[in-house]
This record gives C-alpha cells, structure tokens and sequence, in this order.
C-alpha cells in the first residue's frame, strides 16, 4: 500500500476536507504518477453532491490527471520513471466487450471503470480520483503528454478536451463547414479552439452579448444571440453541425431551426432537457449525445494539440482553495477552468 493524501466529499451537504487513503501495490502493468496539476469538472461537483444519486463517501473526485512517472510495474512497455503523463475519466474497462475491442472504453457494456467513484476492482470500495498526491493506473489508461505544451493548461483537456473534440472528430468537421458552439464555458471554450483548427467557420452561440469578444478572441468568426429572434431566424438552415455544451437544463427547441437538412445537435450536458419531436421531424433532423471518448481517441486529441499548440485556458488554485473554486464554478465565475497546483500540496 501507499499512504496518499487527497481532499474528499464525505456526503452531499459538506465541504471537501482532506483525506488519506492507501493507493494500491504496483502490478506488473501498473504506472504510478506523482500528480502535478488536476483540472476541476463540472462532473465533480454533480457527483459530490450527490446528483445523479449514485454516490459512495467518501470519495476524491478529479478526472484531469497530469504527473510524472515515478514507478512502473515489471510488464510495463509503454511507460518510464520520468515521463510526463496524464490520466482522463477512466482507469479500467473490460477489454473485451464489443465497444472495447473497438476503442471505445467509455462505452463499454461491462461497465467502464471511472477515475472516482466507481466500484474498485483492485481494493475494494471506490476509486478516488486526482485531488490527491499520486495515482496508481494500468498502463493502458495512462496517456503521454507532450512537454511542448504548457503542462498545467493541459490538465481539462482530460475531460473538457475530450468531451468536445470527440464529436467534432466522429462528426468529420472540417473546411466547408459551418459549426455552432452553444455555451461559452469551459466545455465551449474547447470547442471553439478544436472546430476552428480543424478548419471549420466557428458560431459562438450565447445568451449574452458580454461574450462576444471573448469568444472572438479564442477564435469563433461570429457570434450568434439566441435571445435575438432576429439573428436567430436569419442564421436558419445554415448549420452543419451543432455542438451544445450547456450544462443545466434548458429548452433545446430554439436551435433545431437553425440546423440544415439532415444535420445533427450533439448535447454534452448530462442534464434533462426539453425537445419537441416536430423540429426534428420537418428536416429529418437529429439530436444525439456523446460521451468523453475512448483512450486511442483522448491520445489523438493530445497528439492533435501538441501540433496546433491547443491548451485550455486556466486558473490556477491551491489544494486548500477548492471549496471556494467550487462556489465560483456553480456561479459561471471562472474563465474557463480551475486547475489545482498539486506540487504545493505534498
């Protein structure tokens, strides 16, 4: 075993505080990471709290992992002492299921190990997840990160990268086309960054004018109000793609006019939403939804963003300060993601 510190939800009211656990004994195939920096999801606080009621306490969330190797196990192959890595939503999956054998791990019909939260087939209880000082994965769910990046920017784009990149990538998005980012947070911030380097006219779709420039500045080439009946009636039929990032729910029913013939909204959030079935039947129109991606996937999104120099842009928190980060998430007052500095937290 190996003593580890982290900071844990320990029911659905109270705020985190610290806890210390034991990892798990290196295997043969296991990679251990000292954890450098950790992004902060959106997902940790609905699980914390409890919201999609199938939380364990106490658990320590985080599911954007960067470190670097300081032990592997004796059939490791992939990985040294040294190496700049990094660990997404997943640690495990069955390997041998239809959806794996395809890539698809988040996908896979045993059920797919999360980083926090999920039963822990080596240890028993649940796994806990980045807010700590070390992790313990199989070399198959680690992922190599390229030094050329800013190393701590990296860190959301083990989830929030993913989660966009993912579905613009299974999508083929690319010139000719037009794409809508609905959302400008953490997850939309991403996609403008991924659908414009991958060639596409970008859309920055918002409720608020405020976020106009700084959409502007990560890239989009125009910037549509919803709330304007207006542009929104003359922006109908123009899009090929709709990437919708919010993640409360909402009304889907004012973008369906805005989708061409035959073209599809991708919704990220995992919250309810309302839809009327007649906006998708006038246009054979579709609304779909996607989920993180697969390992061989969230290595080509890295790879990817080492060649167009993508990182996310972030805030810098110590381990002590989440509680007061988690505040400002749930109010939109970050831009666009909290990064915890686990070097200061040893």
């Amino acid at each position: 075993m190996s003593n580890t510190k982290g900071y844990a939800a320990y029911s659905p009211s109270e705020d985190l505080r610290p806890l210390d656990f034991d990892r798990r004994e290196i295997g043969p195939k296991d990679v251990k990471i000292k954890i450098a920096y950790c992004g902060v999801c959106h997902s940790d606080i609905h699980f914390a709290h409890d919201d999609w009621g199938m939380t364990q306490y106490p658990v320590v969330p985080g599911h954007e992992i960067i470190g670097h190797v300081t032990a592997t196990g004796s059939d490791v192959t992939k990985y040294n002492k040294g190496d700049l890595v990094g660990v997404g939503c997943l640690v495990d999956s069955c390997g041998e299921c239809p959806s794996c054998k395809d890539d698809l791990e988040q996908y896979c019909q045993t059920g797919m190990v999360l980083t926090y939260g999920s039963p822990d087939p080596v240890m028993g209880g649940v796994t806990h997840g980045g807010y700590s000082t070390q992790i313990v994965v199989t070399e198959d769910f680690v992922l190599r990160v390229s030094d050329k990046l800013d190393t701590k920017a990296v860190a959301p784009l083990l989830c929030a990268g993913i989660t966009t990149y993912s579905p613009l990538n299974y999508w083929k998005v690319g010139k000719g086309q037009k794409v809508g980012i609905i959302g400008l947070g953490g997850l939309g911030h991403m996609g403008v960054k991924f659908a414009v380097a991958m060639g596409a006219e970008v859309v920055m779709i918002t409720t608020s004018p405020d976020k106009g420039k700084d959409a502007r500045h990560l890239g989009a080439h125009e910037v549509l109000i919803s709330i304007d009946e207006e542009q929104m009636a003359a922006n109908a039929g123009t899009f090929d793609l709709l990437l919708n990032t919010i993640p409360v729910q909402h009304d889907l029913n004012p973008y369906i006019p805005l989708l061409k013939v035959g073209k599809t909204m991708v919704v990220l959030g995992a919250s309810p939403v309302d839809l009327h079935t007649m906006g998708l039947a006038f246009g054979r129109k579709s609304v779909a939804g996607s989920l993180i991606g697969g390992i061989r996937e969230t290595q080509e999104m890295l790879d990817f963003c080492a060649k167009h120099n993508i990182v996310s842009d972030v805030e810098m928190i110590k381990m002590e300060d989440i509680n007061t980060a988690w505040d400002r998430v749930m109010k939109a007052d970050v831009k666009y993601r909290f990064v915890i500095d686990m070097t200061a937290f040893q």
